[in-house]
């Protein structure tokens, strides 16, 4: 009796499987793999495990630069990678890409999946840190992505465009699969409430993710008089270098310019509460997967005209699109929806059948596991 094909998963944080690629793993169980999950355990080892998931602990950061510790973790993996000898790894954001494609070369894997959930800071940001090491990530990108029997599957256009034009990545080995799916049983549609109208931005409090803006553009719409509340939805990200300080939201809690609800896990109970969904980022979205629950809940979206939201947003169709950090486009386009509410409803119910069409959890599965096995028949 043949054994069943061992599938790997590395994703630097517990909650980040959780909420993206956990229902993929089970549903990749269920097609007759055996699932092995390398990440740093914090909160959700025993949701996990739970599963019938083994869990691999492993101790990296995300903003560790000291070479020595990134050596180590590399090490690590390389060590795990040869002890499980898993027939295919799929590796999830820039550093297990980096890291888990290095380690599946010299551990002789046969099968190798790199999904980029966007380009994130490294590629858009203006920092010198970032633009010290792009250079020196797509050197890694063109030596560690193009081997035979390997994908990399990119959330937007866009993204896959960048890599493939620059040629850190030959055409052949990309693969477009659209967001991480949102289960349309769980996230479902819901009469607005009654009351003051209420926007929402449920993220990372990141800088890039355009807090600022939101936050700017909650004032403007106030001062001309519109009645409305603001709320931020998530914490900071010490991982990140745009992380916002806690001292700084609780400020501007505490001025009453927006409401800070801090980190929850009851999102479709939030997005009903929601009579608009923001999200004014200039980060490198892969396709932002609150925008596809907003959506799928019937919710209008107000998003910034950037890779990854144009996906799952249609401008004039299920949201409006506004230039990145343009305040005043972003508070009129607020506006306009807090005024009309049969636009929003117009608007919410179109998202809702783009979502069905298009980002479905079952059809990102579906892609995902034919990707899986036509790797491994080759």
């Amino acid at each position: 009796m043949n054994n069943p094909p061992k599938l790997l998963y590395f994703v630097t944080e517990d909650w980040y499987f959780c909420s993206h690629r956990l229902a993929l793993a089970v549903a990749a169980q269920q097609a007759g793999f055996e699932v092995l999950v390398v990440t740093r355990v914090n909160r959700h080892g025993d949701l996990i495990r739970s599963h019938g998931l083994k869990l691999i602990p492993i101790e990296l950061s995300r903003r560790s630069r000291n070479p020595f510790k990134e050596l180590a973790v590399i090490w690590q993996l390389l060590a795990i990678y040869r002890k499980h000898k898993p027939d295919i790894v799929h590796h999830v954001a820039l550093k297990p890409v980096l890291y888990g494609s290095l380690a599946a070369r010299l551990a002789g894997v046969p099968a190798v999946v790199n999904a980029l959930a966007g380009l994130g800071f490294l590629f858009v940001s203006k920092r010198l840190l970032a633009r010290v090491l792009r250079p020196l990530v797509e050197t890694a990108f063109r030596l560690l992505l193009n081997r035979s029997r390997s994908q990399v599957i990119f959330q937007n256009p866009d993204d896959q465009g960048l890599l493939v034009g620059r040629k850190l990545l030959a055409p052949e080995r990309a693969t477009l699969i659209r967001g991480s799916g949102v289960d349309t049983h769980v996230f479902t549609p819901m009469p607005e409430t009654a009351g003051i109208p209420l926007v929402i931005l449920a993220s990372r409090l990141l800088w890039d993710k355009g807090v600022a803006e939101f936050v700017a553009a909650a004032q403007q719409v106030n001062a001309l008089g519109v009645i409305a509340r603001f709320a931020l939805v998530g914490v900071g990200d010490p991982e990140n270098p745009a992380s916002i300080p806690d001292a700084q939201l609780e400020q501007w809690h505490e001025l009453g310019i927006i409401e800070w609800w801090g980190r929850r896990d009851d999102m479709p109970q939030v997005l009903a509460q929601a009579h608009i969904v923001c999200l004014p980022t200039s980060y490198g979205e892969g396709v932002p997967k609150v925008l596809i629950e907003a959506a799928a809940c019937g919710r209008p979206i107000v998003a910034t005209d950037v890779p990854g939201c144009r996906e799952i947003v249609r401008h004039e169709e299920n949201g409006l699109l506004v230039p990145a950090k343009d305040v005043d486009a972003l508070a009129l386009a607020i506006r306009r929806l807090i005024a009309d509410k049969v636009l929003r409803q117009t608007m919410g119910a179109r998202g809702r059948e783009l979502v069905e069409a298009e980002f479905s959890i079952e059809r990102v599965i579906g892609q995902t596991l034919q990707l899986y096995q036509e790797l491994l028949a080759l």
